[in-house]
């Protein structure tokens, strides 16, 4: 269970590292406190979901293994570069949305009503999602 534990640490932090970008881009450029505290609650959402999870803080830790991994140097074209405070939106939420439906999956080992708040959440950030490109489309000019 170690390398699944390792997976479910990898997409908490992926989860909340992209609602924060998408959370200071709302915050700070488009200056919509309604939508940055709807993203900030999301992002706390998370935590308190996997507090559920019979996994605590010392088995994620353990889990981990950053020098290790063998992902870090794959990388696609589009994620060395983006054109535009759009692009950096687009590209957090969905890697917020993507390691939510990981969450979902790998939590249905553990707790089945755990998975579903996952995914549950999963889709309150496709109308989040929504809700950001409204307000950035609104504001284009400036960014």
């Amino acid at each position: 269970m170690n390398k699944i534990i390792r997976i479910i640490d990898a997409n908490l932090n992926r989860g909340r590292e992209g609602l924060r970008v998408v959370e200071d881009i709302i915050r700070f450029i488009i200056d919509d406190p309604d939508l940055s505290s709807q993203i900030k609650s999301a992002r706390h959402e998370i935590i308190d979901i996997a507090k559920q999870l019979p996994i605590n803080d010392d088995d994620l830790l353990s889990a981990r293994d950053s020098v290790g991994d063998v992902g870090i140097e794959i990388r696609s074209n589009s994620e060395d570069s983006r054109t535009s405070i759009c692009q950096i939106a687009y590209a957090n939420i969905r890697r917020a949305q993507e390691s939510m439906r990981v969450l979902e999956e790998l939590s249905k080992l553990y707790n089945a009503d755990v998975a579903l708040k996952f995914k549950k959440l999963r889709f309150k950030l496709y109308d989040i999602e929504k809700q950001v490109f409204s307000s950035l489309r609104k504001e284009r000019g400036d960014i």
